[in-house]
């Protein structure tokens, strides 16, 4: 059985985006930021959009995959070792949010 050391490892193995896109998101975090000096009610607008922006790519990201499981599951039973690595990348995404 994996000690909350060892499932924290896994769980650290998957991220939930790319490093280019989170980069990115906080590139423009760090604009909004910047921006509150001068326009604080526009910067929390961009904030709320932002946001909105990166629920959205990980919904996307995560439908996609599920798609791909079900392509992968109508061309007959899984393998029992994909079933693990869904369920552990499932299990990584699930405890992330959590802990955010």
């Amino acid at each position: 059985m994996a000690t909350d050391s060892q499932r924290t490892t896994e769980d650290d193995a998957q991220t939930l985006f790319e490093n280019v896109d989170v980069e990115r998101f906080r590139d423009s975090w760090q604009g909004i930021q910047t921006a509150f000096v001068d326009d604080p009610r526009r910067a929390v607008k961009e904030a709320d959009e932002l946001v909105a922006v990166v629920i959205q790519n990980l919904a996307t990201t995560f439908a996609d995959h599920k798609k791909e499981l079900e392509s992968a599951w109508s061309q007959g039973e899984p393998a029992t070792e994909d079933l693990r690595i869904a369920l552990r990348r499932y299990r990584s995404f699930f405890n992330q949010l959590l802990s955010a």
